[in-house]
This record gives C-alpha cells, structure tokens and sequence, in this order.
C-alpha cells in the first residue's frame, strides 16, 4: 500500500514511528515548517520530520521518503500536483492542525483517515487531550475517523478508550495515546482497505469543540478554585505550562496538589501549611506547590525553592 502521512508534533511522530515498524512506510511525509525554538532561537526541525532523520539509512544523503512542509493553506494547495503525481492509495493524518480542501482530500484512492484524540463527537479540534484533563474527565480515547471537509465531522472507521488517571499531564496522557492509536490504526487499516468495516456516522448535535491553546492560556487566575488550577498545571505541561507573575517573571506550577484547607489569606497569597508545605490560597480550596521554576531558574521541589527564596512567603502572585 502506497500512503501519505500528515503530521507534525510528537503525538503524530510517535503514531508515524509505530507505523514504520509495522512496515508501514510513507512515500511523502506533510509537516509544519521548521521553528526558531528556544532562547538562542535554534532552527528546529518538528518532531515527525525529525524522525524521518533518525531513520536515514546509513551511506545515505536523504531519505527515499520526500518531505513537504507548506506555511499555509494556499501553500498546501500548491503543492497538490506533487501528491497527485504520486498516486497514494491512503493517506493518513494524525494532529496536522489544518483543515484540507476537498482538492486535496480527492488525491487518494481511499481518502484520508484521521487519528484524532478524543472519542468523537467529543472535543473536536485543536486541544482535545488538554481539554479533557481540564474538564476533569476520567475517560477519552482515540478515534480512526474518515475526513471530509469539515473539522473532526467525518464518519468513524473504529475507536478505543482510555481512563485518564489523576496525576496525568498532556505530555504523558498524549504519549499513551499515540501509542495505542498507532496500535488501532494498524489493526484498522487492512480491513478498511478491504471493506470490511462499516463506517458510523458521528452523532453530531453531541459535538464538543476546542481551541488553539496558546501561551496566554497558561496565565494563572487566583481566583479560579484550586483543582481548575491544579487541572492546568497537568493540561498545560510541558506547554505552554500553568504560570503567575511574581516581580517581573515568569513562575511555572509544574506540579500541585488541591487541599480543602481554609484560612484568611489574600487570594494568590504564598504562604506555609502547618506542616511547612509551600502554599497558595485559591478562590476556593489552597494549592500545594511540589515542584515550580523561577524564570531562568531550574526546576526545583518546593522545599528546594523555599530555601533560595526566603522572601517568596508572604508574596501576592499576580
């Protein structure tokens, strides 16, 4: 089978990877350009084209498997010959993040299948395993979808579910997530070649939908309850992370607990429990701060942090 992957951030890289051992090799990878990360501002390749590198058979300068990474929509849609002329039966997207013209989702002789993170209808979009540990659910899975022209609203081939467990972040949920996605999609895909399966339409008044995250997301309010904000630390970790602004930096939540206890502290006041935890009373209920990191500082247990900074009880995050 000749097929085409759609993918750019690790949840797609780990899918692409568990393809490629399978014996599931691409012809074409599409992917987001490189990105200017960190301080210094490196050129970074994404991780699904840094996968094709770590892949590269040895004596060799490049990968048989071409690589495209258009900017925009329109750029996508240049490059539309290219992917015709290669005359994939299948191609298969996982976290892409652009909505495909029908253009481009008549290329392949069986369309395009999505592995999409959440049991749709629900949490269509952008964020979906984000928004599911902020809601609190306990349980999402991994849905095989037909695309069509419309965001996340395609018939489902097959799904799995997932309990999502209390101490669960973005990062570690999501690679659970791709692996057993890769693993579904790649019993699915000879039977839905074949025609053995039967494609179920999405119960669609029941659509959910979510953002974009972005940085901003991640900003703190004090006067949310404890567990919403003990929700974002996990959500949000490694980005764009749950943060608050103390003298002019940036303070990352990198790991939290909720406690009922009550007290008349200022709401956003750091202050220690009576058995020397670090502290931070909610709108309702107090954070107990485990792990956090100072800007341009490491990341440090709360213990660890208190004795560098002696002058942070008492503060008033923002």
């Amino acid at each position: 089978m000749k097929f085409i992957f759609f993918g750019t951030p690790e949840f797609a890289a780990i899918i692409l990877e568990k393809l490629i051992s399978a014996d599931y090799v691409p012809v074409a990878v599409v992917c987001n350009p490189n990105e200017s990360v960190g301080r210094k501002q490196i050129l970074t390749s994404p991780p699904v084209k840094r996968l094709i590198e770590k892949h590269l058979p040895a004596g060799r300068q490049e990968w048989p498997i071409e690589i495209f990474q258009p900017v925009t929509k329109s750029e996508l849609s240049a490059i539309s010959y290219k992917l015709k002329a290669i005359k994939p039966d299948l191609i298969i997207v996982a976290a892409y993040g652009k909505i495909l013209s029908k253009e481009i989702l008549d290329i392949p002789v069986y369309g395009f299948i999505n592995v999409h993170g959440s049991l749709l209808p629900y949490y269509r979009g952008a964020s979906p395993i984000q928004t599911a540990i902020l809601n609190g659910e306990k349980e999402t899975g991994v849905t095989i979808m037909k695309v069509d022209e419309e965001m996340d609203h395609g018939p489902i081939i097959s799904n799995i579910k997932i309990q999502i467990s209390n101490i669960d972040t973005y990062e570690s949920l999501s690679q659970r997530m791709a692996k057993l996605g890769a693993e579904l999609l790649i019993k699915t895909i000879p039977n839905y070649i074949s025609g053995k399966i039967k494609l179920i339409e999405q119960e669609h008044s029941k659509a959910t939908y979510t953002k974009i995250i972005k940085k901003e997301d991640g900003k703190i309010d004090w006067s949310k309850s404890a567990q919403d904000i003990e929700r974002m630390t996990r959500a949000y970790y490694p980005w764009p992370s749950a943060y608050a602004n103390i003298k002019n930096k940036i303070l990352k939540i990198i790991e939290a607990d909720v406690s009922e206890i009550d007290n008349n502290y200022e709401i956003g006041e750091v202050f220690l429990t009576i058995n020397n935890e670090l502290a931070i009373k909610c709108g309702k209920d107090t954070l107990i701060v485990k792990k956090l990191q100072l800007e341009g500082g490491k990341v440090l247990m709360a213990k660890e942090f208190i004795n560098g900074h002696k002058s942070f009880i008492g503060s008033v995050l923002e």
